[in-house]
């Protein structure tokens, strides 16, 4: 959402939307108080004492995941693009079939509270850790700037603040600046008292509230074609301009250019890149990975997976609907004018909808019921964000790195709640500056940092024998500056126009220092990570087959999880 434009909002839409937001903060910070009282070890802060159920636990899955990126980014790919929008849906989806058989079991089982847990265990300590937490600090950087920017853009559409008008005393830039600085405080104040707590039950009234608010317009969207979905695809086909064509592939990924064999092959190449990320970088984000950790035992572990596929793939069934009913019911001029990726298809259609049933009144309150939906996901998702950023910082680089594992729970606690108050002043301060970077590429480049560097250190630490420091830290370190480096040299940062010469790169037209053809770097950071991991871990003679037998049985069995980050 780096764009979205602002609404015709009137003053009645307004004050629904204000009340509904209002109460949503007010329940959730009841939430974090209750839960506060809670918190009184490293256990409870970290992992909220490894004491939720599997649907709890999948609830909160769910709702880590299903960001407002992905409720409006793909409800609006869908709306412009067809068949090819659906493609994120599928990837998204696919990529917790290798959570779910590779990660979800064996982490809970080896870690304690963060991936380093795993990544450290029959290493070297100190540099494991401190890479660890270098990576999941960039993954969550990253991941957070793309919530928070969009959180700002949100609000200015919310209040309809049209350039050179006021809402408030607020011109549209100082609301999406106020945007950005309320989530980034509430985000602070969940984690900051709650800890894994707090941020958990947050996360699963959000996850009801976004189930909710999508079923809600799906089943509204099917009631105006009388439930016939192949009617909406037939309309949504025909008003998209394209006919029959928008319902197959190639609108815009893989597409075949005429004439141009290169960019043929680019897009194509680009489109299993992309593929490789979504499937690869869910297993390896960090606020994903911790989840794993808030369950008693593995069983639980492979049970929340379970329930949070069930609810993603419910979900993203039903932006087929929203997308599909967008490109009907809204039409693809209609949403390029408001933004021209397609990001304000799901509230521009929930407003259709309810103007089609009851007028402007209940279009009014769908347009706000939908917005808060999306408001609660973006804080849902950087709440996750910074807790799993904290408990690196405090659990990893203070207490095994500079206290070399000997700081007390309390001072750990203090500390997390410190770097929690850190990450949020950051994220805060890089998401007001960056308010016109492609939230897409920040998103893409999280799982492909993801996927590169996290996964492949955490598979071989988990199945190859002879794995060891070095391969971890050239693993980590290698696939980070891979798919950071690549997409600073790609298409995403310079040299892409369009038709008319204007610029869809983050720097201006005639800024090209582009020479890596693929927006997204998986293609070549997955492997240069893996590679590098297996050449490190060969050029160095350091093994200990007796910790990694150690491992295997823990990981197998879950023997002395609870004291994995003691040994």
């Amino acid at each position: 959402m780096n764009a979205l434009a602002q609404a015709d909002v009137s003053s009645e839409g307004r004050l629904i939307t204000v009340v509904l937001f209002t109460v949503m903060i007010a329940v959730t910070l009841l939430v974090t108080v209750w839960a506060s009282r809670r918190v009184n070890s490293a256990s409870d802060f970290h992992s909220g004492g490894r004491g939720f159920s599997g649907i709890q636990n999948g609830f909160a899955i769910g709702s880590d995941y299903m960001s407002a990126a992905s409720f409006l980014g793909i409800a609006g790919t869908i709306a412009l693009f067809g068949y090819d929008g659906f493609l994120y849906s599928i990837g998204f989806l696919v990529a917790w079939l290798v959570a779910l058989l590779l990660v979800a079991e064996l982490l809970r089982n080896s870690g304690r509270y963060t991936m380093a847990d795993v990544l450290s265990y029959r290493m070297r300590q100190r540099p494991v850790r401190t890479a660890a937490s270098v990576s999941t600090l960039t993954v969550s950087i990253f991941y957070l700037l793309a919530q928070m920017v969009g959180a700002g853009a949100l609000i200015a559409l919310l209040l309809g603040i049209q350039p050179g008008e006021t809402y408030l005393g607020m011109s549209a830039d100082t609301a999406k600046i106020a945007g950005i600085v309320v989530v980034g405080i509430l985000m602070i104040v969940y984690v900051t008292f709650g800890g894994m707590t707090g941020t958990t039950w947050v996360q699963i009234i959000k996850a009801g509230m976004l189930m909710g608010g999508a079923a809600l317009l799906t089943i509204m969207v099917l009631a105006v074609y009388n439930f016939n979905f192949a009617a909406l695809m037939n309309d949504a086909a025909e008003a998209s301009g394209v006919g029959a064509a928008f319902l197959e592939p190639g609108q815009v990924y893989g597409r075949e250019i005429a004439g141009d064999a290169w960019q043929t092959m680019v897009n194509k190449l680009d489109l299993i890149s992309l593929g490789l990320a979504l499937v690869l970088g869910t297993a390896g984000l960090p606020h994903i990975l911790i989840r794993f950790y808030t369950v008693p035992d593995a069983k639980t572990a492979r049970k929340s997976v379970n329930w949070g596929i069930g609810l993603i793939g419910t979900f993203y069934l039903m932006t087929l609907v929203l997308g599909f009913g967008a490109a009907a019911m809204v039409g693809r001029d209609a949403i390029t004018a408001q933004n021209a990726a397609g990001n304000t298809a799901a509230p521009q259609l929930a407003e259709e909808v309810g103007a089609h049933f009851g007028g402007d009144l209940l279009a009014a309150v769908m347009l706000a019921l939908i917005a808060a939906v999306a408001f609660a996901a973006i804080l849902s998702t950087v709440a996750g964000l910074t807790i799993a950023s904290s408990s690196s910082l405090a659990h990893d680089f203070y207490n095994n790195v500079l206290r070399r594992g000997q700081a007390s729970e309390r001072d750990e606690i203090r500390v997390a709640k410190m770097a929690a108050f850190g990450v949020g002043t950051i994220a805060i301060v890089l998401a007001v500056f960056a308010q016109n970077l492609n939230v897409a590429f920040l998103v893409a480049l999280a799982f492909a940092i993801a996927a590169s560097a996290n996964l492949p250190t955490i598979l071989l630490s988990l199945f190859w024998k002879r794995f060891n420091t070095t391969g971890a830290l050239a693993g980590i370190y290698g696939g980070l500056a891979a798919a950071v480096g690549l997409v600073f040299f790609s298409p995403v940062v310079s040299g892409k126009t369009d038709a008319d010469g204007n610029s869809l790169s983050l720097f201006p037209a005639g800024v090209d220092f582009a020479w890596f053809p693929l927006e997204n770097p998986a293609l070549a950071s997955v492997p240069i990570g893996l590679a590098c991991a297996i050449v490190g871990t060969l050029a160095s003679k350091e093994r200990d087959l007796d910790k990694f037998a150690e491992l295997q049985v823990r990981a197998l069995t879950g023997a002395g999880a609870e004291g994995a980050a003691k040994h």
